[in-house]
């Protein structure tokens, strides 16, 4: 809890949620859901189905594929990119089948014209990092296992190009777009390839505050004290914020990985309090040789892009023509 100038934030009570005492969350903000549509009807462009991702840890998937391809003639065998996305959710928010979400993934799908599977992972408090690392990569795995599989999922065995995928995230499902192309480079995937990874306003932090951090006190989206309080959540029990996949650019055991990373994009908006933290992230990215193109010319806060549609289809364009570069 911060008190700035008489204000009180309690971040708690400022994302709907209450602590309990066996260590979950009780959560009050309710985003409205929506069901996917696996059939085209009314002309809709895209058309989605939710998969089961890990029984056991029960995780699901949800994958757009555009309409048109779909109808396409027989002779068209061109096979289109696929995005594998994680949804910003402060590492516990109940978001992933939300209208937002799904507006966003129906976006991707639509204009990159692209196959996207939108991953369920699993929550903090509940289930710490790194479960959410190792829900991503599932999400890898699972991928390519429908690829080769003569019984695999359809759009993606028959449409998807599994050597052109590309991880997506906004938030701290930046951070997970981050991490999972760094496992990515540790395992034998081929004929899969991650071809590139597209983290917008990926959450990062460390034990020292940045200037954009302790200007953020009384931010009204991310207050300083609601930072705090995504890793409190998150981080193993015992850990601090400056572990590496909290804070990369302390040395670790991903630094020898980070120069092997295909093409990154970063996106940055002027007002988030992560601010100074993204730029020497990309900064660190810069030394190491990757790829990297950043887009930090935009106004605008953290998670713009959940509430304001402008900021969303600025993004969507990012990522489409990023994608689509030679």
């Amino acid at each position: 809890m911060l008190t700035n100038l008489g204000k009180i934030i309690d971040p708690y009570d400022h994302f709907g949620i209450v602590r309990n005492l066996d260590g979950t969350v009780t959560r009050y903000l309710n985003f409205p859901k929506v069901e996917a549509s696996p059939v085209a009807s009314h002309g809709e462009p895209v058309v989605s189905k939710d998969l089961t991702l890990n029984p056991k840890n029960k995780t699901r998937v949800r994958i757009y594929m555009p309409t048109s391809k779909l109808c396409s003639s027989n002779d068209d065998d061109t096979r289109i990119p696929i995005i594998i996305y994680f949804a910003g959710s402060g590492w516990f928010l109940l978001i992933w089948d939300s209208n937002i979400v799904h507006s966003q993934c129906s976006a991707l799908t639509q204009e990159v014209h692209a196959i996207v599977v939108n991953v369920d992972y699993r929550l903090a408090p509940e289930n710490r990092l790194p479960v959410q690392y190792e829900d991503a990569m599932d999400a890898v795995l699972w991928v390519r296992e429908q690829a080769l599989d003569p019984n695999g999922e359809q759009w993606i065995r028959e449409y998807g190009d599994i050597s052109r995928c590309y991880l997506h995230g906004c938030s701290n499902g930046g951070n997970m777009a981050f991490v999972t192309a760094l496992e990515a480079t540790r395992k034998e995937l081929e004929p899969l390839r991650i071809a590139g990874s597209i983290m917008n306003q990926p959450l990062f932090s460390g034990k020292e505050r940045t200037n954009s951090e302790i200007q953020s006190c009384d931010d009204p989206v991310l207050p300083l004290c609601a930072q705090d309080m995504f890793w409190e959540l998150a981080l193993p029990e015992g850990e601090d914020r400056d572990i590496w996949y909290c804070n990369p650019m302390v040395e670790g055991p991903h630094t020898s990985a980070i120069s092997k990373l295909c093409r990154c994009l970063v996106i940055g908006f002027t007002e988030d309090p992560t601010m100074d933290r993204l730029q020497e992230f990309v900064a660190m990215l810069v030394n190491h040789r990757v790829p990297i193109e950043a887009q930090f010319n935009y106004p605008g806060f953290h998670g713009i892009d959940m509430v304001d549609p402008t900021s969303a289809n600025a993004i969507v364009e990012m990522a489409k023509t990023f994608i689509n570069k030679p």
